[in-house]
């Protein structure tokens, strides 16, 4: 059976080969996580939750939905397991950020009927290639089906860093979510790709030319060769190397 790829995994490769070693080949268990990535799933777990109030025809206030977020907070947060990379940063500012995150969207989105949920953490799993050798998987934030008719995947984003839309438009993530929902809506149903950026409560849009898709499968099909080709996995010293779960094992630290 071929590999089933990810964003995730094939950015883990392109980020650092050593840690896509760790992490995929060698499966070098790990019980730590960022504290970036702890806000970032309380977030979602909270946003998740939220439109599925709002599809049962619900809309609970914002005071609700930040008590719930602390509520998941208290639930999971373990200080001997949630990393912090940034040394001398309290983890109360972390919490107070997911907070802002929550209110952010809230003010912008409410009261949540400009747009019709089709999915909420939708799974998809689709083949780069008509021979099945290249299989994917992804979970898409929320796909929605817009005022103006077009199908919209929708990702949030907690990070610091909003992307310029030269970048945004060279996405692969969500371009490859739009290839996987073509075998559901068609690949004549017009779709765009929306980002909310919710710690600057900015939303960005990008779409993809039926060329653009092809382009993305062959290219993205070249990079899973050259990972199945790969056998050194030479570790790269890169800026996000302080928040690798693999730093202390890792041969240049």
């Amino acid at each position: 059976m071929p590999t089933v790829y990810s964003h995730s995994r094939l950015s883990s490769f392109e980020n650092c080969k050593k840690q896509f070693h760790f992490r995929y080949v060698l499966e070098v268990p790990t019980d730590t996580e960022g504290i970036e990535a702890f806000v970032g799933k309380r977030v979602h777990e909270v946003l998740e939750r939220l439109y599925r109030f709002v599809g049962d025809g619900l809309v609970p206030s914002v005071e609700k939905v930040v008590a719930r977020y602390h509520a998941f907070w208290d639930e999971h947060y373990d200080a001997e397991r949630v990393r912090i990379a940034r040394t001398g940063t309290p983890v109360s500012e972390y919490r107070s950020l997911g907070e802002r995150c929550l209110r952010n969207y809230y003010r912008l989105n409410y009261p949540f009927d400009g747009d019709e949920t089709l999915g909420i953490e939708k799974k998809v799993e689709f083949k780069l290639d008509d021979a099945g050798e290249y299989p994917m998987v992804g979970f898409i934030d929320r796909v929605v089906r817009a005022r103006d008719g077009a199908v919209e995947i929708h990702d949030y984003k907690t990070g610091r860093w909003v992307p310029s839309q030269k970048n945004l438009d060279k996405d692969r993530q969500l371009a490859l979510y739009q290839i996987a929902l073509a075998d559901t809506y068609g690949t004549d149903q017009p779709m765009r790709l929306v980002w909310h950026y919710v710690q600057h409560a900015k939303v960005r849009t990008s779409t993809r030319t039926p060329e653009e898709l092809a382009a993305l499968r062959q290219d993205t099909m070249a990079l899973i060769d050259r990972i199945g080709d790969e056998t050194e996995y030479k570790p790269k010293k890169i800026n996000l190397c302080g928040w690798c779960e693999y730093k202390p094992i890792c041969p240049l630290w």
